[in-house]
């Protein structure tokens, strides 16, 4: 079987719902169609929809559409075979060898293919060192930090031993050199004399693990596969490099992308409608192993705006729960800045100095956690109280800088009646007039909103052209719909696709139409053809899913009547107007030859033109 007949496959047995609802948070919007934020654009309100019976998205935001391969192929940034690979592995279906594009693709996504499987091999070597005598002060270390055997096996959990070679002497029988370096497991320097282990490689670039004697936490993407490792050191000594080593960028791990935890957390986050974000990932798996398990963490980096809208795939409400010392609160402020931008609502829990997730629940257990969530502070609360804090508001100039310390996070809420509202709010709590700050905030929101020149509107597509692409893809719906019973009230006989290729192939009537290009391209494809499937323009493939996605209206042969009613007036107006210009050229020229007969043409086409106006074109 070839990739395209096994893609047809996998197409006709796939619930595009379902599978987007993995990464996009849908809910019902009318009888087909689902909605959600879309994940491929920043915005506030849901203009993402999936249509469940023609099986395809649209997003009206940004214009982007396809079916279930397209948003695969995007989610995931793959090829078109992995992506049909990716949906056939969700539905359990056995996979034919892979065949792609070009050799570029091919060697792209072999590169993938090999840095994921590597990277699954080099974590069960890690977790098969964990259990070796030589790693007992790791076992020990773990064990300190209230880890269960259970809890280690469920995240992962492993040693990278100290020495430079195991785990490339592991994988280098299965691996080239070029593969290896690509994998980010790995380091190099030129072959010397005093190499630590003598290793020799005939003045080569010696390869050695970039993780040693280090406790190994593997970090995973949203399906659960292994892409990254995060190593934290068992050493004290100045040699031993930083306390948490994190892999470097490769082709399947971009750090600023990746949530720790969210593979595991993604349903309860679903499920519990909010989820917990913690700053590492020991604090993430004792939480997690608490049993919170809508928690998750930014992957030993700054929260990004990328993991923001990552995470508003799923929700858009947060409980941040960050470290109380200084560094913790300044990561606090800048990832409250990235949530209020992106309209999270947002909470913050802010423990007992001295304590974090991880060492409350060791010392006083789950539950103690559970009561904290419950007193969560919300944003605003949190920023007046630190504002006050680092500038106490009892001089003039402690309240100039406290003023300054809000206003950034204010200008980052969307809603002008919100900051408004909470300006007022901080002026009560810091003792100044409402009036001043509300003018500083002013200000600062005309900076905001000041936007670029927009460009100029598209051409509408009328009603009556609606009605005709609907038509033209009434076979393939009537194909899907099959074992539907028939609608009531419907004519059996009525067939609207035939009807309109006979109208638009006999008359012509969609000339100089906007979507004159799209309504030809359906002319000629085959009956049964996959409308979304075929050979569009970008421009005109949103069109037609805006249109489908909307298709609320019941087509019935008066509507397609009506419809190609407003394209034959439409000629109509344009025949006229091209007789009109005539006639004036006949009498310039003295014509009355011409005149005479332009005039009876005229007589016809308004007496055509007179009658009720239908549909409008």
């Amino acid at each position: 079987m070839n990739l395209g007949s096994f893609a047809d496959t996998v197409k006709q047995q796939a619930d595009i719902v379902r599978i987007i609802g993995e990464y996009v948070k849908l809910k019902k919007s009318g009888a087909q169609n689902f909605s959600g934020l879309c994940p491929f654009h920043n915005e506030k309100t849901p203009s993402f929809s999936v249509h469940a019976t023609r099986q395809f998205y649209h997003c009206f935001g940004c214009g982007v559409s396809g079916d279930v391969f397209s948003f695969v192929q995007k989610i995931e940034n793959s090829s078109f075979p992995e992506a049909v690979h990716a949906v056939a592995q969700k539905l359990g279906i056995p996979l034919p060898k892979v065949t792609f594009d070009s050799p570029a693709e091919a060697r792209e996504a072999g590169l993938r293919q090999k840095l994921t499987e590597m990277h699954e091999r080099a974590c069960t070597f890690f977790q098969e060192q964990l259990r070796r005598p030589e790693a007992a002060h790791a076992r020990e270390y773990l064990a300190g930090r209230g880890l269960t055997e259970e809890t280690m096996q469920k995240f992962r959990m492993g040693f990278a031993p100290d020495s430079g070679f195991l785990l490339r002497d592991r994988l280098k029988g299965e691996y080239d050199e070029e593969t290896l370096r690509a994998s980010g497991l790995f380091s190099w320097k030129q072959e010397s004399s005093d190499s630590p282990e003598k290793e020799k490689t005939d003045g080569k670039a010696a390869l050695y693990s970039k993780f040693r004697n280090r406790v190994m936490f593997p970090l995973c993407s949203e399906s659960g596969k292994v892409i990254a490792f995060t190593g934290r050191t068992l050493a004290s000594d100045e040699k031993s490099g930083p306390k948490y080593l994190n892999s470097p960028e490769t082709a399947i791990y971009s750090k600023s992308r990746v949530l720790f935890n969210l593979d595991r957390a993604r349903e309860a986050i679903r499920k519990l409608e909010y989820a917990i974000l913690v700053e590492g990932q020991m604090d993430c798996i004792s939480v997690f192993a608490a049993g919170f398990h809508n928690v998750i963490a930014s992957s030993g980096t700054a929260f990004t705006e990328a993991q923001a809208r990552l995470l508003g795939r799923y929700t858009k409400n947060v409980v941040m729960n960050f470290d109380t010392d200084t560094a913790g609160a300044a990561a606090t402020e800048r990832s409250l800045g990235l949530l209020l931008g992106e309209d999270f609502q947002v909470k913050v829990l802010t423990l007992e100095q001295g304590f974090d997730p991880d060492l409350l629940i060791r010392r006083r257990g789950a539950q103690a956690y559970a009561d904290a969530l419950k007193h969560s502070q919300s944003y605003f609360d949190y920023l007046v109280q630190r504002a006050l804090t680092l500038f106490p508001a009892k001089t003039a100039e402690g309240k100039v800088k406290a003023v300054n310390f809000m206003l950034p996070h204010l200008q980052r809420i969307p809603s002008r009646i919100a900051r408004d509202e909470l300006a007022g709010q901080i002026a009560q709590k810091l003792s100044i007039d409402s009036a001043v700050l509300r003018q500083e905030l002013k200000h600062a929101a005309i900076a905001r909103l000041a936007t670029p020149l927009q460009a100029p509107p598209k051409a509408q597509v009328t009603d009556a052209e609606r009605i005709l692409l609907r038509a033209l893809v009434w076979a393939g719906q009537m194909q899907g719909e099959a074992r539907a019973s028939p609608r009531e009230g419907v004519d059996e006989g009525f067939d609207p696709a035939r009807q309109a290729r006979f109208a638009l192939s006999s008359e012509r009537l969609h000339e100089g139409m906007v979507t004159e290009a799209l309504l030809d391209t359906l002319l000629h494809a085959e009956a049964e053809s996959d409308p979304m499937s075929l050979a569009l323009s970008e421009a005109d493939r949103s069109v037609l899913a805006a249109i489908l996605i909307n298709e609320e209206e019941e087509l019935t042969p008066e509507l397609l009547d009506s419809a190609l009613e407003a394209l034959r007036r439409r000629h109509l107006e344009r025949r006229r107007r091209n007789i009109q210009a005539q006639i004036a050229e006949a009498e310039r020229r003295q014509d009355a030859a011409a005149l005479v007969r332009l005039v009876a043409e005229k007589v016809e086409v308004d007496r055509a033109l007179s009658r009720p106006q239908a549909i409008g074109a």
